[in-house]
C-alpha cells in the first residue's frame, strides 16, 4: 500500500515516517508540505500538480489550510482519504461527508483507540450520573495551533450527543460574573512543553468526583491509528468511516 503523507515534515508526519520504516506491507510513496525538505527517504512536493507517484491512500496531518489541496487531489485520483487533521471549519466537515459519496473518506478527530474507547465510557456516565457538572480539561504541546483540541470538542459533541438535554460550551471562563449554568460544558485547553496529548472529562456531583481521564505518552498511538485507519480503507468502497466502525464499537 503506498502512501501519500500530508505534512510530512510536521511532527505527526515524522511519527508515521518512522513507524512505516519498519513495515513491510506499507511504504510512503511520497510526502506533501508546505515547505520543501531533503530529510526523508521519499519525495517530497509542495505542489501536488506535479507528483506522479502512485498512490493507494492519502494521509493528511497537516495544517488545516491545506484542507481544499489534499480533498481536490484525492477527488481527482479517486484516491481513499484518512484525514486526521484538526481545527478543520463546519464548512470543512461537510465538504468531507459530500466527497465520501465519491471516495472513501476515514475522518476521526483522534486516531488514538483508546480515545475512541474513552468515547463510549463518557456516554455511558452522561446517561448515568445525573445533575453532575461536566468540565472538559485538554491538554497539549506548545506548539498546537488550534484551541480547544478537535478531541476536546470530539468529546464535547458526543455527550451532547447521549444526553436528553442540549448542552451549551462554555470555553474557559474568565471575569466576575462567570457563576456556572446547569446545562453547560466548560472546555478548557492548557498548552505547554512536549505534552502528546491528555484528556480529563469530569463529572462533579453532591460531595464525589468521577473522572475519566486519557494520556497519551508519546505521537506514536496517533501514527498507529492512522496507518490502521488507511489499511481499513483501502479498497473500501466509497463513504464515511470513522475509528468507532473500524473498531467495531
Amino acid at each position: 500500500m503506498n502512501i501519500l503523507l500530508s505534512g510530512c515534515n510536521g511532527g505527526m508526519g515524522k511519527a508515521i515516517s518512522n513507524l512505516v520504516s519498519g513495515m513491510n506491507d506499507v511504504s510512503i510513496a511520497a510526502g506533501f508540505d508546505s515547505k520543501p525538505s531533503n530529510d526523508h527517504p521519499f519525495p517530497v512536493f509542495t505542489d501536488l500538480s506535479k507528483m506522479t507517484e502512485d498512490i493507494d491512500v492519502v494521509i493528511d496531518f497537516s495544517h488545516f489550510s491545506a484542507f481544499d489541496a489534499i480533498v481536490d487531489y484525492s477527488l481527482k485520483n479517486k484516491t481513499p482519504l484518512v484525514m486526521a487533521t484538526t481545527g478543520l471549519t463546519d464548512d470543512d466537515e461537510q465538504s468531507l461527508i459530500n466527497i465520501s459519496g465519491q471516495i472513501p473518506v476515514f475522518r476521526t478527530a483522534n486516531m488514538s483507540i483508546g480515545i475512541n474507547v474513552m468515547l463510549g465510557l463518557v456516554s455511558q456516565a452522561e446517561k448515568l450520573l445525573k445533575g453532575f457538572d461536566i468540565e472538559i480539561i485538554e491538554k497539549h504541546h506548545n506548539k498546537k495551533l488550534d484551541s480547544p483540541s478537535g478531541t476536546a470538542l470530539m468529546l464535547a459533541n458526543e455527550l451532547n450527543n447521549s444526553s436528553e438535554k442540549r448542552y451549551d460550551f462554555i470555553y474557559g471562563r474568565e471575569g466576575k460574573s462567570t457563576k456556572r449554568q446547569e446545562n453547560e460544558i466548560g472546555i478548557h485547553a492548557v498548552r505547554g512543553g512536549t505534552i502528546a496529548g491528555e484528556h480529563t472529562v469530569i463529572y462533579a456531583g453532591e460531595d464525589e468526583i468521577v473522572e475519566i481521564k486519557h494520556s497519551a505518552a508519546s505521537k506514536a498511538v496517533f501514527a498507529k491509528g492512522a496507518i490502521e485507519a488507511a489499511k481499513f480503507i483501502y479498497k473500501k468502497e466509497n463513504g464515511l468511516y470513522d475509528m468507532k466502525k473500524m473498531l467495531g464499537l
